[in-house]
């Protein structure tokens, strides 16, 4: 597999900036993790409105929640992180997972069913990266808003009746996980 240059950042940096809104959530680290990232991804949006284009930003996540699971946790029973972020830059997703192996995009054969995750990630996110954490890393991507939504709705303050009623957000019980704010 030959490794490809990123079009986008994809040195390590520092880990998420203070947002006005943020939202972390543990996923228990297997097979249902990518669907449930997808749906925590959708309700920050919608909750938060956040003018990117949600089905980006729902693919991009699951991509890098799969790669976590499949690659970054060394031990059945684990957890990985999806930490959410969106301010008036735009919206950023990161995914913090037990392994140091940092990410290299490749190149899939033709006939590969995996190994795409992170060209998508390099071709619909405005930037990627990673960077090293106390348990392994983090890999995160940037959306930028979108130009034709230029009134963001993000001077608005965030009401709490304003998120998903599942329960699927919001704090978790365990100390330091906290939901949409």
């Amino acid at each position: 597999m030959t490794p490809m240059a990123p079009t986008g950042l994809n040195r390590p940096v520092r880990p998420m900036p203070v947002s006005r809104h943020q939202c972390c959530i543990p996923l228990m680290a297997d097979l249902t993790a990518a669907a449930a990232a997808r749906g925590v991804v959708e309700d920050c949006i919608r909750a938060w409105r956040v003018p990117v284009d949600a089905d980006v930003a729902i693919l991009l996540a699951s991509e890098l929640v799969t790669n976590a699971v499949t690659h970054g946790t060394p031990t059945a029973g684990t957890f990985v992180l999806l930490a959410i972020g969106g301010d008036a830059a735009g919206l950023r997703v990161d995914v913090h997972d037990g392994s140091g192996d940092l990410p290299v995009p490749g190149e899939a054969p033709a006939e590969a069913e995996t190994g795409r995750g992170l060209l998508l990630v390099t071709s619909l996110s405005t930037e990627w990266g990673f960077y090293r954490t106390p348990a392994g890393k983090a890999v995160y991507f940037t959306l930028e808003f979108r130009p034709e939504h230029h009134d963001t709705g993000m001077t608005e303050p965030f009401r709490r009746d304003d998120g998903p009623s599942d329960g699927r957000t919001g704090r978790i019980g365990a100390k330091g996980f906290e939901g949409p704010d």
